[in-house]
């Protein structure tokens, strides 16, 4: 947390952080295929990777709609990081089903922090 002074003289908190946006590619086609397989396994996806990858690299999702996510972290590192192994965890899940079932995501975010400051945009490519 830093603490700066504005032009008046008051005091701020300020926070240094990284915002991560992701949604599903093709989420209108899955849907319009199989819209209770597809929202399971969005679920399943949230609940078993998403949360505690979220959690392990000291973020919070901020909010969730449909088939995106809104997340902040507490460093661009551990976003960055986050988004690799989601996208790597989501490459080996997909290998297992067939390519017209696959849920991939585009994740994208800016950020900065003490160390870094970035903008991004990480891709499953098949």
């Amino acid at each position: 947390m830093l603490k700066l002074t504005s032009s008046v003289g008051d005091a701020m908190d300020r926070r240094l952080l990284a915002i991560l946006a992701a949604d599903v590619v093709g989420y209108s086609r899955l849907t319009g295929a199989d819209e209770g397989g597809t929202l399971a396994a969005l679920k399943r996806h949230r609940a078993e990777a998403f949360e505690p990858k979220v959690a392990q690299y000291h973020g919070r999702i901020v909010k969730l709609m449909g088939d995106g996510a809104l997340m902040e972290f507490a460093s661009v590192l551990d976003a960055a990081t986050f988004a690799v192994e989601i996208q790597a965890l989501k490459l080996d899940q997909n290998s297992e089903l067939p390519e017209d079932q696959w849920i991939n995501f585009r994740i994208g975010g800016s950020g900065l922090d003490d160390q870094a400051e970035f903008s991004c945009r990480v891709e499953t490519t098949t």
